[in-house]
C-alpha cells in the first residue's frame, strides 16, 4: 500500500511512528509527508515524544525529507495538494485536521490518489466509517472519515452489546486527556469551561461523538446521549456507558463479553484493576475493564473501557486505509 500523510501532527507522527516500528506494516510505502512545519522541527518531534518516549532510531533532517534508519521519506511543505502527482499512490491521510470545504477534501484525489481519508470528523466526506459498527457501508466512497478516537471506542462498543443483549437507552460519558485545543494557562475560548488551563483542571464540556454516533449507528445514536469531561492526563482517555437494556441481563453477561472480545478485531479486554497509564500504546478502539462492568436490578448495565486516543486511533487510520486500498480500481 502506497499512502501520503498530509499534515504531520499528533495523527500524522503517530501513524508514522507505528508504520516504522511494527513488522505487520512492512508492505506500507510512505510516498510523501506533507507539513507547512519547518523540516527540523517535524524531525526532533518526530524522535522525541513526550507520550511514547523517544523513537530508538536516528532521525536526520536532510534537505528534502528524513532519513530514519534505512528508510528515506520525501518531505513538502504546500499549504495544499493541489499541484502534487498522487498518481501511484492508494490513499492520502488526511491528517491536517482542517478539511474545511469539499474542496479541501477533494484535493488528494484531485492529485491523483485512489481515496482520502479523514482522520476526524467532517460533513464533507462521502461516508463516516468506523471499524467494528458500520464500515460494511464502505462501498466505493473515495472521500471518508474515519471520525473521531471517542466514537471509534463508543460505536463498535454499542454496536456489539446492542447486537448480542439490546439496548433501549444509554449514556456515555467519555473522560478524555486534554489536548492541543485546550490552553494550558487560563485563556480566552468560545467555550468558556475550555478557555481554563487543561492541565490543571477537569473541564466539563462537548464531543462530537453524539452527533457521529447518529450518523455511524443511526438507530442506536438515536437512543444514546454522550457527555464528556477533560482531565489533566497526557494520553488514554475512558468512556463510562449506561444502559438501559432490552431484556434482563445477568451473571452471564461477563462471559458473553469475553466471548465477543475474542472474536473482536477492535474491542480488547483486560481482568487486571489497571490505570489509565498503564493502556498507553494499546491498539484496540476500546479496551473493557471487565472489573468495572456493574449489573443493577438485571435491567441496567454500566460498562467502563480504555482507549488510548492517539494509538488506537492510529491503528485504526491504517486499516481503514488498508481497505480503501484493497479495493477494486
Amino acid at each position: 500500500m502506497r499512502i501520503v500523510i498530509n499534515g504531520f501532527g499528533r495523527i500524522g507522527r503517530t501513524i508514522l511512528r507505528q508504520i516504522l516500528t511494527q513488522t505487520d506494516h512492512d508492505d506500507i510505502d510512505v510516498a510523501l509527508i506533507n507539513d507547512i512545519a519547518p523540516l527540523e522541527t517535524c524531525a526532533y518531534l518526530f524522535k522525541y515524544d513526550s507520550t511514547f518516549g523517544p523513537l530508538p532510531y536516528d532521525v536526520v533532517a536532510e534537505k528534502t525529507g528524513l532519513r530514519i534508519r534505512d528508510r528515506y521519506i520525501p518531505f513538502s511543505a504546500h499549504s495544499h495538494l493541489d499541484g502534487a502527482d498522487f498518481s501511484t499512490v492508494d490513499v492520502v491521510l488526511e491528517c491536517t485536521g482542517k478539511v474545511t470545504s469539499r474542496n479541501s477534501a477533494t484535493r488528494g484525489l484531485t492529485a491523483g490518489a485512489r481515496a482520502v481519508l479523514i482522520s476526524g470528523p467532517s460533513e464533507h466526506a462521502d461516508i463516516t466509517a468506523v471499524l467494528g459498527a458500520n464500515e460494511q457501508k464502505l462501498g466505493d466512497a473515495r472521500i471518508v472519515s474515519n471520525s473521531s478516537c471517542t466514537t471509534n471506542a463508543i460505536a463498535p462498543l454499542l454496536r456489539m452489546i446492542d447486537t448480542e443483549l439490546g439496548i433501549e437507552r444509554a449514556h456515555v460519558t467519555t473522560i478524555h486527556c486534554y489536548t492541543s485545543s485546550q490552553p494550558m494557562v487560563d485563556t480566552p475560548r468560545g467555550d468558556l469551561a475550555r478557555s481554563r488551563a487543561g492541565a490543571e483542571s477537569m473541564v466539563p464540556t462537548t464531543t462530537s461523538a453524539a452527533k457521529e454516533l447518529q450518523k455511524i449507528l443511526p438507530n442506536i445514536g438515536a437512543r444514546t446521549s454522550v457527555a464528556a469531561v477533560r482531565v489533566p492526563s497526557l494520553s488514554v482517555s475512558a468512556v463510562d456507558a449506561t444502559l438501559q437494556m432490552s431484556s434482563p441481563v445477568g451473571p452471564a453477561t461477563h462471559a458473553l463479553l469475553r466471548d465477543v472480545v475474542q472474536r473482536s478485531a477492535v474491542i480488547g479486554a483486560t481482568n487486571d484493576p489497571c490505570v489509565s497509564r498503564d493502556m498507553r500504546g494499546r491498539a484496540e478502539s476500546v479496551i473493557i475493564a471487565l472489573p468495572e462492568t456493574q449489573i443493577i436490578d438485571n435491567k441496567q448495565l454500566r460498562i467502563f473501557g480504555w482507549y488510548d486516543n492517539e494509538w488506537g486511533f492510529s491503528a485504526r487510520m491504517l486499516d481503514m486505509a488498508r481497505r480503501l486500498a484493497a479495493r477494486p480500481e
